[in-house]
């Protein structure tokens, strides 16, 4: 699964082994044992890719692929921002404790390739603005 984790000025994405129900199943126990509220509802989250990133051809092919053969169909969306980024769009869950603010986890899962392939150019992505922040 691959879990967006939101903050108030960044997001941080992960890939975890864990199956989503498992780790969904977990937070809501969790939540109980420290009385706290949470919130899971279906949203969508985004991220941008530079267009230029290696990787990024191929991933709009698995997208299309998995398109065709119904895998994944309608988790994953690529849409061009514009000269320099792709949008990717995620279909899942936002879980929150349910106020106003930007703060929270979101997790979708598809297929363990398509999984690691975007955390894998998400983490490329976040190296090559590190160096041009540099």
């Amino acid at each position: 699964m691959l879990k967006l984790t939101y903050t108030e000025k960044s997001f941080y994405l992960e890939c975890l082994t864990q199956s989503l129900e498992q780790w969904v199943q977990g937070r809501v126990i969790l939540a109980l044992r420290v009385g706290q509220c949470l919130c899971v509802e279906p949203s969508t989250a985004s991220f941008l890719l530079p267009v230029n990133l290696p990787g990024v051809e191929a991933l709009k092919a698995e997208v299309l692929k998995a398109e065709i053969k119904g895998d994944d169909k309608e988790i994953m969306a690529l849409s061009v921002c514009d000269a320099e980024y792709l949008e990717v769009t995620l279909r899942g869950s936002w879980i929150s404790n349910g106020s106003e603010d930007a703060e929270g986890v979101f997790v979708t899962a598809m297929s363990n390739r398509t999984e690691f392939f975007v955390h894998k150019l998400w983490q490329e992505a976040q190296k090559s603005a590190s160096v041009v922040s540099e």
